[in-house]
């Protein structure tokens, strides 16, 4: 085997300026990495540019890596509105939620645009003498003879006369895969011996970023200055289907984000973006978005399977963390990746520098990692809710429920001058063809997935 030329070395490469592969740059200086020694390899112009997210952040993780952020970071609005919604197509459920408990220290959560979010994480990293290398892609990972990672290959940009790409190898003792879900780099490691995912893991995201300004935002929501509400929808949005629409708040504008299982769209009639497009023009929704202009539009592949997708985390000289690991939990009322990314990039750089420290990046030497992840909420929060996605798939709550609600209180508002009839005459025969039963069953069901 010829000898392997590397154009860099460094004592860890990390694949991904995201939130994971960022936080565990800042995590490894911190714990006594040279940061000359590390290498941060992104395949856009700059950290946030690839990312698609709702774009809500719960920060109760946050500090042991950026202490100051809530001072420094550009976060825009604190969540302190929680909306959910069932809609039929005619009607809509919904319930309204605020307390004085999000506000307080550790329990917040913020809406953040991971553009200028991303990019302000990666200056504060880059101001530590960590390099950054943007628009540099890996395409694989680079082996000594026995097979061990040893490195990064990356394409350079640059061409050959024959017009092939000239690849870049960058040497590491250690790589740290954080370049997102469906992570190209995951699988060529060896550390994700599963089949391709199945459809129902997966979704498939449309998001429009709406801008408007910060007082008719306050107003249409009710809200006050630097407050923030995250709504989210199920029922009719996903024709019926696995998914729903989640809303945020920012300070001069909104997104919508529409996700719809894989399965649901092949089987469906409606794409995704024509999905988005009719909850925009729901006579409910249309005065929200009223006189706003879309300045961001962007499609995404989604990671469902929660603890169903998890990979190996560590082989020897690699670990994989954030989106990459498939630590992400979408439970109906929330989402959460954000703060699961964080966390997992933190403690990925306590354990590589554990492990250099040690001079044993070996899949043993690694293994503080794992007992970490498994430790921590990232383990205990996904293994909680692994059964749901299951469990509400099966269920009626996209399909007949929200009609199902809509008939009732149908029943207990609508005033036509016909005589009124006892509220439980009014009820029954709708709780008749739900199936009391069926239903209570449905219900037992779902509660006890999470």
């Amino acid at each position: 085997m010829a000898e392997i030329e590397f154009e860099v070395e460094c004592e860890v490469a990390i694949v991904g300026a995201g939130l994971a592969g960022l936080a565990a740059a800042k995590t490894l200086v911190d714990n006594g990495v040279d940061p000359e020694g590390i290498f941060v390899i992104e395949r856009g112009n700059q950290s946030g540019t690839k990312n698609v997210s709702g774009g809500r952040i719960y920060t109760h993780n946050m500090a042991k890596v950026f202490p100051n952020f809530e001072e420094e970071a550009p976060l825009q609005r604190k969540v302190v509105r929680e909306r959910l919604s069932l809609m039929a197509a005619d009607s809509t459920f919904s319930l309204d939620y605020t307390d004085e408990a999000f506000k307080k220290a550790g329990q917040e959560s913020y809406t953040v645009l991971r553009g200028t979010f991303d990019a302000w994480m990666q200056e504060q990293v880059e101001n530590l003498g960590v390099m950054i290398m943007p628009t540099f892609p890996a395409i694989d990972f680079v082996r000594d003879e026995a097979g061990k990672i040893i490195g990064v290959a990356c394409a350079s940009g640059e061409f050959d006369e024959d017009g092939s790409d000239i690849v870049t190898n960058i040497g590491a003792k250690v790589v740290i895969i954080a370049d997102g879900a469906n992570s190209l780099m995951l699988k060529k490691s060896g550390l994700d011996s599963k089949p391709a995912p199945k459809p129902e893991h997966m979704a498939v995201g449309a998001k429009e970023v709406i801008q408007l300004d910060e007082k008719t935002i306050n107003d249409r929501f009710a809200l006050n200055e630097g407050e923030g509400c995250a709504w989210m929808f199920a029922g009719d949005p996903s024709d019926g289907k696995f998914g729903g629409v989640a809303l945020y708040t920012y300070q001069d504008t909104i997104s919508i984000a529409m996700v719809a299982g894989i399965e649901a769209i092949a089987e469906g009639e409606t794409p995704i973006y024509q999905m988005l497009e009719n909850f925009k023009n729901r006579p409910d929704i249309k005065p929200l978005l009223a006189g706003g202009e879309i300045v961001e539009y962007s499609g995404h592949m989604v990671p469902e399977g929660g603890a169903n997708m998890t990979p190996e985390l560590v082989g020897d000289n690699v670990l994989v963390a954030g989106d990459a690991a498939g630590f992400c939990v979408n439970v109906g009322y929330t989402v959460r990746g954000m703060d699961f990314a964080i966390e997992s990039g933190y403690l990925a750089g306590v354990a590589v520098a554990k492990a250099l420290q040690a001079g044993d990046t070996s899949k043993a030497g690694l293994q503080s990692y794992v007992s970490a992840v498994n430790d921590s909420f990232i383990k205990k929060d996904m293994d909680v809710c692994k059964n749901f996605a299951p469990a509400v798939e099966s269920s009626r709550v996209f399909t007949e429920y929200p009609g199902f609600i809509g008939q009732i209180f149908r029943g207990l508002y609508v005033i036509d001058g016909t005589p009124q009839i006892p509220i439980m005459k009014k009820v029954l025969p709708v709780v008749k063809q739900m199936g009391m039963f069926k239903t209570v069953k449905e219900l037992l069901k779902l509660v006890k997935s999470l």
